[in-house]
């Protein structure tokens, strides 16, 4: 039988069968709306697989060791240490093992690896080895070296580390042990190469499907677009005649997004830039209005959690932009500070649109003695009164609705959630307004659920948001650059 080394060789062979079994990541979404119930079931299951998805990756990746979990009890390998150490041996654990392990094996092979499966099949024909064991010549290590050589053809390369590692093991059953965690963990890479392929066409058949739904209500009730219709036309209008004072409302088509301090006469309009101002607005949509776009009506809760999770980082990046100017920039320069300071300002400024005054008295007193302790602890000179007076006055401030700090910061969150939706995440994150680069990681964040959302909205609803947008932008208007069409 070839030993480890040389079907190592035939790995590069076997390349194009068993293809590539690493893991990436998915877009996550749900769907909340009992009025497009049928629309719920595709999109939830793609929401489901996606997460899914997003796990394996983490797992898969998080070790390429011996380390990993293991599904079998402790007692089993003692036992099962005592059965092969008896005289005579006792095989009745290791051919339950062994059984597992060819289940597992012939699993992760794809349909067309025929002559794979039927090696494995021949090789651990549990009949035969029933019989071997019952004459007492059942050769555990013969038949893990066999395991091993088959792990290697099958393993994605993120596992041949683990792999080459167990050919040192010489004891039976630490060997068999080390070789059932990374079969596991090769069947988790398969489980999500799986679905990894299947997402495409599971994304596709909802993309179709909801806008099939659609068009059935569409026929039967002929002004279910008037909704959607109005709220193209109003952001078309702002960003035709946008207000000095809204610098989001400017294109991010370039590779860089401006700065609030760079605004400059309007962009010609597209129909991205068009579409990308209403679902901005959507962020501040009033509860009370019963007008929602009855295309997103399935998102609105979606939405309505972007917007919460907007309102508390405009808050939040508020707080520490106004910290951050009483106290010495070292302070703000420690990591540790700064994650400090956020984690208890976040759950702090949770409840901030109930009841903001509160909210910020309490803000102001945790903060003002999180910098005083800080400056200590680094041999920085304390506060001055006049200054922690000033300090908690401008915090205490942000409770208010025309706090210019507050309403700054929520238009430059503003402005990037458009780059993000124009350029991608990545991208905008490059070039951050001023005020928000201590809250990238939470801006990425809310980015990524704002794009994933408005993504497959504009997915399905794509061929309606055309037609109506081309009573809206004439054609001298329109872009011809990759921002200009949806």
């Amino acid at each position: 039988m070839p030993d480890v080394k040389e079907r190592a060789a035939r790995k590069e062979s076997g390349a194009a069968e068993s293809a590539s079994r690493e893991p990436r990541g998915g877009n996550t979404r749900e769907s909340a709306s009992s009025a497009q119930g049928h629309r719920s079931c595709m999109t939830e299951r793609v929401h489901d697989t996606s997460k899914l998805d997003c796990h394996l990756e983490e797992r898969s990746l998080s070790s390429s060791s011996l380390e990993g979990k293991d599904t079998m009890p402790s007692d089993f390998w003692e036992h099962l240490k005592e059965q092969l150490s008896a005289v005579p041996p006792d095989f009745s654990c290791a051919l339950e093992l062994l059984k597992e392990i060819k289940e597992i094996l012939l699993s992760l092979l794809l349909p067309r690896q025929s002559r794979l499966r039927n090696e494995i099949e021949e090789a651990l024909d549990m009949e035969f080895l029933q019989q071997q064991a019952d004459r007492g010549d059942l050769n555990v290590s013969y038949l893990s070296k066999y395991i091993l050589n088959m792990m290697v053809l099958l393993c994605a390369p993120i596992r041949d580390e683990a792999v080459q590692r167990l050919e040192n093991i010489s004891d039976p059953v630490r060997l068999l042990r080390g070789i059932f965690q990374v079969l596991g963990q090769m069947k988790m890479d398969m489980v999500s190469y799986t679905i990894q392929s299947l997402q495409p066409q599971l994304q596709e058949h909802s993309i179709q499907f909801e806008r099939a739904q659609f068009q059935e209500r569409l026929n039967k009730e002929p002004r279910l677009l008037n909704h959607t219709t109005k709220w193209l036309t109003q952001a078309a209008t702002q960003l035709i005649a946008p207000s000095a004072s809204s610098p989001d409302l400017q294109d991010c088509s370039s590779s860089a997004c401006p700065s609030p301090s760079d605004v400059a006469v309007p962009e010609p309009l597209s129909p991205a830039m068009v579409l990308s101002q209403g679902f901005l607005n959507l962020l501040t949509w009033d509860p009370e209005n019963e007008e929602f776009p009855e295309t997103l009506v399935a998102d609105r809760a979606g939405l309505q959690e972007l917007q919460l999770q907007q309102n508390q980082l405009t808050t939040l990046a508020s707080v520490l932009l106004v910290a951050s100017s009483f106290s010495d920039s070292a302070l703000f320069s420690s990591p540790q500070f700064v994650d400090k300071l956020k984690r208890i300002t976040k759950s702090l400024v949770e409840d901030f649109n109930s009841r903001p005054e509160e909210v910020m008295q309490t803000v102001s007193e945790q903060v003002v003695e999180e910098i005083h302790q800080g400056l200590k602890s680094m041999g920085l000179a304390a506060l001055s009164s006049e200054n922690t007076v000033s300090l908690v006055g401008q915090l205490q401030n942000i409770a208010k609705k025309e706090n210019c700090v507050r309403s700054v910061i929520d238009q430059r969150i503003h402005l990037f959630l458009k780059c993000c939706f124009v350029l991608g995440v990545q991208r905008s994150l490059l070039d951050l307004p001023g005020g928000l680069t201590l809250i990238e990681a939470e801006l990425a964040e809310l980015g990524q659920k704002f794009v994933s959302l408005t993504h497959h909205n504009q997915q399905v609803f794509a061929p309606y948001y055309t037609e109506i947008l081309k009573t809206l932008i004439s054609p001298a208007q329109t872009l011809t650059t990759k921002g200009g069409s949806l």
